[in-house]
Parts: C-alpha cells; sequence; structure tokens
C-alpha cells in the first residue's frame, strides 16, 4: 500500500468502524491495508498513490459495463442538472419497472427499493404476510443482505471475518430461521415433510456466490421449486448477485426456473445504490399502497439512479452482450486453473457466466461445508502477490470474482500469466 492510502487508512480508523464502510473491504482475511481508488475507467482502477490495477471486483458485482462507462457518465450527467431526488413519482422509474418486468421471466411487477438489504427484507415480509406463516428457510452459506433473519449461517464477510453471525439479534428471531445445506434437496424435502404448514418462504441464491461460487447440481432448482408449489411455500430467488450477469432474465432465465419473488440490486443501478424486488402480481399486490404491506423509501426511485439503469439495460440489451462476456469469462477461468496446474497447486476454478471463483482445495465446493475446505492463508497469499503485480482481486477467498464487458483479452492473458508468475513464486508447505 502507497503512502497516501496508509496515511487515510490510518484517518478513517479514527472515525469510521475499522476504518472502512464495508467490513470486508479492510483486507482483514488477506493481510495488509487496503488501497484507497481514486478513478476508475472500463477494466482499470488507480489507486491514489498513482498504481494501476485490472480490476475484478467491479464494485461487487454491478459494474458488468466497466468503470465510467460513457452512457450512464452521459445520463447520470444530464440528469443531475434537473435534480437527484423528488420523493414523488418521477417517469424514469416507469420505463426503469416496464424493462425489469420485460427482462426477468419471474417478475410480473416490481417495486424499487435502495439496497439489496432492503429488497430481501421487504421480501420475506410480504411472504409471510401473503402466506400467514412466520418460519423461513436459508441455505447454510448463502448471504442475502444484513437482514437479522438471514445472518444465520450467512457465508460470504460474516465468514471472512470469523464472526459468530448474530449478535445484536433477539434469539426469538434466529429461530425463525430454519438452515439447510445448498444443492441438497433431500434435506429440503425431510424439513418440509415435517414443517411445511409453517414454512412461509424459502430464500436461495439460485447460484451461491457467498460461499465463492458454488453452482447449483442438475435437478436443484427444479427440486425447490417442486416441493414449495406442492406445499404453498413461496420460493425467493436473491438474484442480487446474478441478476443480468449471468443472462439478462438472470440466473431464472438460464435455468429456466421462476421463483415467485426475486430481489435485485446492484448491477439494477448501473454503479448507482438501488434494490428491487418483484415477483408474481397477486403477491406483490399485497405491498402498500395497493395493499396492507408496509414498505416505503425516500430516496426509491429517484430519478438519477433510474437512468442509470435505463442505461444499463439498454446496452446489456445489444444482440451478442452475453455471448461475448461468456467467451471472456470462460478464457479467464481456464487460465486461471492452468496456472494453478502449471505450478502444481491443488485448486479449482468454478464458473457460471462471468462469476468465478478460484478455490485452493482439491476437493469440488457443492456446499459450504465442502466449500470451507479451502485454504484462506493460500488465497491470501496469492491475493497479496496479484495485488502487488497490479491485479486487483476479491479480498476473500469466498467471494466471487466478477468479469466484465470492458476486461480485453489481453487484460485476460496479463491476469493468467500473472496468475501463473505468482502461483509459482509461492511456498505451499504448512507455512505460507
Amino acid at each position: 500500500m502507497g503512502a497516501i492510502s496508509r496515511s487515510l487508512f490510518e484517518k478513517a480508523r479514527q472515525i469510521i468502524p475499522g476504518g472502512v464502510n464495508s467490513p470486508v473491504r479492510a483486507f482483514k482475511a488477506v493481510g495488509g491495508d487496503p488501497p484507497f481508488f481514486a478513478r476508475g475507467l472500463g477494466a482499470l482502477l488507480w489507486d491514489v498513490d498513482g498504481n494501476e490495477y485490472v480490476d475484478y471486483v467491479c464494485s461487487w458485482g454491478p459494474l458488468i459495463l466497466g468503470h465510467a462507462h460513457p452512457e450512464i457518465v452521459r445520463v447520470v450527467q444530464e440528469t443531475v442538472k434537473d435534480g437527484t431526488s423528488f420523493g414523488a413519482p418521477n417517469p424514469h422509474e416507469v420505463e426503469l419497472a416496464r424493462l425489469v418486468v420485460d427482462s426477468v421471466p419471474g417478475i410480473e411487477k416490481v417495486r424499487m427499493v435502495n439496497s439489496g438489504t432492503e429488497a430481501t427484507l421487504s421480501a420475506l415480509r410480504l411472504a409471510r404476510a401473503f402466506t400467514g406463516r412466520d418460519l423461513i428457510v436459508k441455505m447454510d452459506g448463502c448471504y442475502h443482505g444484513h437482514v437479522d433473519a438471514l445472518l444465520v449461517k450467512a457465508g460470504s464477510g460474516v465468514v471472512t471475518l470469523g464472526l459468530p453471525g448474530t449478535p445484536g439479534i433477539p434469539a426469538r428471531v434466529v429461530e425463525q430461521t430454519l438452515v439447510v445445506p445448498y444443492n441438497d434437496i433431500d434435506a429440503l424435502a425431510a424439513l418440509v415433510k415435517g414443517r411445511g404448514r409453517e414454512i412461509a418462504c424459502v430464500i436461495v441464491e439460485p447460484v451461491a456466490a457467498n460461499m465463492g461460487v458454488v453452482p447449483p447440481r442438475p435437478g436443484y432448482l427444479e427440486g425447490l421449486r417442486e416441493i414449495t408449489a406442492k406445499h404453498g411455500i413461496l420460493l425467493i430467488f436473491d438474484e442480487v448477485i446474478t441478476g443480468f450477469r449471468l443472462a439478462l432474465g438472470g440466473a431464472q432465465e438460464l435455468y429456466r426456473v421462476a421463483p415467485d419473488l426475486t430481489t435485485l440490486g446492484k448491477i439494477l443501478g448501473g454503479g448507482l445504490p438501488i434494490g428491487a424486488y418483484g415477483g408474481r402480481e397477486e403477491i406483490m399486490d399485497r405491498v402498500a399502497p395497493e395493499g396492507d404491506v408496509y414498505q416505503a423509501g425516500t430516496l426509491a426511485g429517484n430519478p438519477l439512479v433510474m437512468r442509470a439503469g435505463i442505461a444499463m439495460l439498454r446496452q446489456l440489451r445489444a444482440p451478442g452482450v452475453y455471448d461475448a462476456l461468456e467467451k471472456t469469462s470462460e478464457r479467464l477461468a481456464a487460465g486461471l486453473a492452468s496456472a494453478a496446474e502449471g505450478a502444481g497447486i491443488p485448486a479449482r476454478v468454478e464458473r457460471v457466466g462471468s462469476l468465478l471463483t478460484l478455490f485452493f482445495t482439491s476437493r469440488p465446493p457443492v456446499d459450504w461445508d465442502s466449500a470451507s475446505l479451502s485454504d484462506p492463508r493460500r488465497y491470501a497469499a496469492y491475493f497479496r502477490r496479484m495485488l502487488d503485480r497490479g491485479i486487483y482481486l476479491p479480498p476473500s477467498q469466498y467471494e466471487a470474482l466478477f468479469v466484465s464487458l470492458a476486461h480485453t483479452v489481453d487484460q485476460i492473458d496479463r491476469t493468467v500469466s500473472t496468475a501463473a508468475e505468482a502461483l509459482k513464486g509461492m511456498r505451499w508447505g504448512p507455512e505460507v
């Protein structure tokens, strides 16, 4: 870390908890202190000390078009001249809602909010109201935002920092959350057989991306859909990460399984803060003021974010976009796997679309128990060596790496050659 970043971090720690406004940014899982970034363009970032990096965090996913995409910049500059928020309806929220409904198979109506956490919180409330039941089911290692009921075995930064997951959350709240392994349809079937009449919803990342990227087994999502429909349980897909990234219609388009409710975030705002939840019309009509389930937000649907989201979705609707993203992502995944093999490193690359993770384990990750066998110390050493060479990776073994449309073949090949160099230069004994 450069001198300017180091000085900023020291100042930040005096006035911001841990010196950061989101925990994983503090680099506790990988060692060292974080660089402070000054600007980004395309697939590149520059820190305040002038160092350049190829960026695979992409603001944790939303920058599928890359940093400072010209059309996003243009519409934001144009819109801000007319005001940033009215706390009242504007035409842009209608247009973005229409684009979402037309794109995502499981959404007939959608409500805009300000974050993915707000979206999942609202979806849970709605599911409980619609079914008249209290219990929810989540999967071990799946993260759905810092909602009280969903921080149980939540993967992501909770695991990265070694936190127990529920301090400050009343026991009675935790007791209403039931947890089963991801990718284990038999475990869910057994749970529903005994308590199905008490369960309001099952919420799942259709592609797990907060224990590292773990794809669904063949038939798993179809099994979730069948079991929940049979027992009157709402199925919620948390597509905060996968939405618009794996396909225009998200994971539900890719796997052809439509949930009852969908939560969205990150990418929908083109890099600006946003969330959304939507689903079947009869369910969404319970949301106030149409119905009796209250949810509100002063900044929800503000014109600045709506215009950015519209511009982003229009770009993604262009022919060949997802084919191009697939080719670039596959090139990176194959290259990283080859680099690990060439270095004699026990590692696996798991990928779905433009989401991927290099796991430092020889066992295929299919759930949290198997994903957690990865060696975070080895990942930390690999991360630091890559950072020193100008490649910015997620600062945790249990987060996804994101590829954008801005990444070039040259940048991908540079990343692969850098990984080969970093891996071959490391010691892989008991001490890393």
